[in-house]
């Protein structure tokens, strides 16, 4: 017969101090031994050298082989004739822990030692706490002196991870373990913050609880999950650490319901292989696919950690890879993932990940991941108090349709190091950096490129407030580079064969703070102003590897140069004017910047028409941050055309309302009508989410990503119509501080070979303290 549901009201509960019993939910491994022992010895020690009833309360401590004992007691007394000794009245027996730490305590009503039958007998609102702070409620514990048996009524475990384990009765067997019978678990208050009775989200019901105090694990025997007050499924085989620690054994499974792989049941056996190391190895069963097997493994060490993951299975797949076949095969498919991090020294540290899938939509029809691309990067790193070196590496596996692999480029080696001067050099601060890159293509370019670079800054602040900086670098590049003909993008090639060019800038930059009231608030208005000079460069003599997604924008409209990487440089003079505003009033902060440049030399052949930055006069940036509290998160990025104030670039980005009712929003406009360079095509795309919260716990949710981006119809692809959602989800989901609910639908609505559009369902709960999830 199962146990009735936890109540604050239940057996395990009544007494003169039911609150605080549930209140005490320190961690609990209900160890009686060292209690009971605790208390015979004293009594033992109180009974042989009086041998004589006594009346008043004892205030010394017996010391035995386990250490000192200190009693208190309201009253003791002693039975000449039945032989009992008796404490009563706020009973209280501690025992100091090894080296001054935590010990052992006792509490009852009312303590009796039999010495003819060696039962010790404690009663009354009887709490036992041992060094770990683990509690043990009861009404009643009996033990013999020798600990060979014993039994408990009506008693609570509170667990340290807050879980809570009440039962009928107990008793402790031959091995010295602690039986329960009908018994009943959960990981949730059972009060609220009024300390009102609450009946707990979800429990586990057992026939038979078994707790192993030298193992600290409890074993469930006839498990049932409970929650909500309905009995959902059994748990066979459930066991549980009672300190917290992971132990070995099986997860909850996990449900889905794909358009690719049909109804999914996964489940995850945990093997705990040590205190630093794990292994987790799941299977995958499917309705419409071969059965797949992952395993992940994971370790902590002294200098760092790592792990492993991999996923195997068969199944027949598509070809996406743009080669002359597209035929479906039945093959071997999987995915492996390994990162890691390790600090060596307070200095030197090593960053590694590989990551490698067997085919371009094999973590897409399996729901893995969605990555356009898998990058596999290895890094070293010394970093000084005034150095930095990196010794670095990546290769890049593409999962995009149509994609050649030989065209993506290797990268190895990777050299950068750099050398601030302790001594300033005419009041300002100098920096080296030595750069070099390897990049490799099967199929395409190759190109080596090494530089030195030296640059030196100062800032000074004038009498009227003005806060002047001025910059020189000087840097020399050499390039090689061959097969060039095989990059599409001309402006990307470079010529072929070795090159060299040399590169100078100077720059002043002025900033001119005015801090002022305003709009019942303080406002900082900083006017700034920039001027860059630097002679011809041979840009389109070298190739173009990490320069070529190139866009004005507010974070780059005051740089030095405004091309990502090394590969390209803005030469010529310009001139570069704007202004940053914010206001800080109560609940409100707003931010604003914007800014124009203005240069002298016409760089068409570099910079592409559309980026605004092709014409001497660059086209209108800025960038416009609201916050109101944590209600209000509003941040619009945007490039206005110099000659038509057309707006080339709109990006906003808005979050409004709590951390449980929320409404997110993203758009992204580019308007630059580029067509000759494929890294910088127009796009538009709208994000939305949404979370409402109802009834305290409960919630439902939604999100959407949708291509708005209107295309002409090509040999390949289909005309776009500039409404196309890629991804949509919705669910409802429950969530309070022991339990997590939640039913989640998602479409799909591109299909990538076998990969497919369509419909998937999950069920996702997760439970305190029993380790799901």
């Amino acid at each position: 017969m199962l146990p009735r549901p936890i109540r604050a009201t239940s057996p395990a509960l009544r007494g003169s101090q039911p609150r605080e019993r549930w209140a005490h939910g320190g961690p609990g491994r209900a160890v009686l031994a060292g209690y009971v022992v605790a208390v015979s010895l004293f009594l033992a020690a109180q009974a042989k050298a009086q041998d004589l009833p006594g009346s008043a309360p004892p205030t010394a401590a017996a010391v035995t082989g386990s250490g000192p004992i200190a009693f208190e007691a309201g009253e003791v007394t002693y039975g000449l004739n039945s032989e009992v000794v008796t404490a009563s009245g706020n009973v209280v027996l501690r025992r100091a822990g090894p080296g001054g730490e935590p010990g052992q305590s006792v509490r009852a009503d009312r303590i009796a030692w039999n010495r003819k039958t060696g039962v010790v007998e404690a009663t009354g609102n009887v709490r036992l706490l041992d060094e770990d702070g683990n509690q043990v409620f009861t009404d009643r514990v009996e033990l013999t002196d020798e600990l060979k048996a014993g039994a408990m009524e009506n008693l609570l475990i509170a667990l340290r991870d807050g879980g809570r384990l009440a039962a009928v009765s107990g008793k402790r067997d031959a091995q010295g373990r602690i039986v329960l019978q009908r018994a009943a678990y959960s990981g949730c208050p059972v009060e609220d913050a009024n300390g009102c009775a609450r009946q707990p989200t979800w429990q586990v019901n057992a026939s038979r609880v078994t707790y192993d105090p030298a193992k600290r694990q409890i074993h469930f025997t006839g498990a049932r999950l409970r929650i909500f007050g309905v009995t959902l499924m059994p748990l066979p085989g459930l066991t549980i650490a009672s300190d917290g620690r992971p132990i070995n054994g099986l997860l909850i499974p996990d449900l889905q319901v794909t358009a690719n792989n049909g109804i999914q049941i996964s489940d995850t056996w945990y093997q705990r292989l040590g205190n630093n190391q794990d292994l987790a190895v799941t299977g995958y069963l499917f309705t419409q696919a071969l059965p797949m097997v992952s395993a992940r493994y994971r370790a902590l060490l002294d200098e760092g950690a790592f792990q492993i993951t991999g996923y195997a299975t068969r199944s027949r797949r598509t070809s996406v890879s743009g080669g002359p076949s597209n035929s479906s095969v039945t093959d071997f498919r999987g995915y492996f993932a390994a990162s890691g991090k390790f600090q060596f020294s307070p200095e030197w540290s090593l960053s590694t990940s590989l990551r490698v899938a067997s085919d371009r939509t094999f973590l897409r029809r399996y729901d893995i991941n969605r990555d356009d691309r898998l990058r596999t990067t290895a890094e070293l790193e010394r970093i000084g108090e005034t150095s930095y070196f990196s010794l670095s590496g990546w290769a890049t596996q593409t999962m995009r349709v149509g994609d050649r692999q030989g065209l993506v480029p290797v990268a190895f080696p990777v050299v950068d190091w750099r050398k601030r001067l302790a001594d300033p050099l005419l009041g300002g601060r100098v920096e080296l950096q030595l750069n070099s890159l390897a990049i490799t293509r099967t199929a395409g370019q190759d190109t080596q490129r090494a530089f030195a670079r030296v640059q030196w800054d100062t800032t000074r602040v004038l009498p009227g407030g003005q806060l002047v900086s001025l910059t020189a670098l000087a840097r020399g590049d050499v390039y090689h580079s061959d097969a060039n003909a095989l990059t599409a993008t001309a402006l990307y090639r470079g010529n072929p064969g070795w090159q060299g060019r040399g590169i100078a800038i100077g720059a002043l930059d002025v900033k001119w703070p005015l801090v002022g009231s305003a709009f019942g608030g303080t406002q900082v208005f900083t006017p700034r102003f920039q001027l860059v000079a630097s002679p011809q460069v041979r840009n389109l003599a070298v190739p173009n590897e990490d320069s070529r997604a190139i866009d004005l924008e507010d974070s780059n409209l005051f740089a030095l140069n405004r091309f990502p990487g090394y590969d390209r440089v803005e030469d010529g003079v310009r001139f570069t004017y704007g202004f940053d505003w914010q206001l800080n009033r109560p609940n409100w902060r707003v931010r604003s910047t914007l800014g124009q440049s203005y240069r002298l030399s016409n760089q068409r052949t570099v910079v592409p028409t559309g980026t605004g930055l092709a014409d001497r006069l660059s086209d209108v940036v800025g960038r416009t941050e609201v916050r109101f509290k944590d209600l209000v998160k509003l941040t619009w990025r945007y490039r206005l055309d110099k000659d038509s104030l057309a707006v080339r670039r709109n990006e906003i980005d808005a979050t409004v309302g709590s951390s449980r009712t929320y409404a997110e929003i993203g758009y992204l406009r580019l308007n630059r009508n580029i067509t000759t360079v494929e890294d910088l095509q127009d796009r538009e795309e709208l994000r939305a989410a949404a979370r409402i919260a109802f009834a305290r716990n409960w919630s439902v949710f939604g999100s959407g990503v949708i291509n708005l981006t209107k295309a002409p119809a090509t040999a390949t692809t289909p005309a776009a119509d500039g409404f196309q959602p890629i991804r949509t989800r919705a669910g409802i989901a429950y969530a309070d501080d022991c339990i997590e609910l939640a039913l989640t639908w998602r479409r799909d609505y591109i299909a990538t070979g076998d990969a497919g559009r369509g419909n998937t369902v999950q069920i996702y709960f997760a439970l305190r303290n029993l380790g799901f999830r």
